[in-house]
């Protein structure tokens, strides 16, 4: 991939963050990453994210705690918006 695609990428997580968060720090971003490439591959390849959560229940539990810090950070961005 070369170098200004990956910028462009990087600046779209950016984005989605801080619109799903209220930010966009590196921490963040890194959660954003995980959670839509886990949701993107649970939607289009739901046997592969079944064996994954078989093989290795302490990451299926570590997402799923992490599915639910996005779940209450978005929530709280959208209360303070309102």
């Amino acid at each position: 991939m070369d170098d200004k695609l990956q910028q462009q990428l990087d600046g779209l997580i950016e984005k989605y963050a801080e619109l799903l968060l209220g930010t966009s720090d590196s921490e963040h971003k890194e959660m954003v990453k995980a959670y839509a490439l886990y949701s993107f591959i649970a939607k289009s390849m739901p046997p592969l994210v079944k064996h994954w959560n078989e093989e290795y229940p302490d990451a299926k539990d570590a997402m799923k705690n992490l599915v639910q810090e996005i779940k209450e950070l978005n929530e709280r961005h959208r209360n303070e918006q309102k």
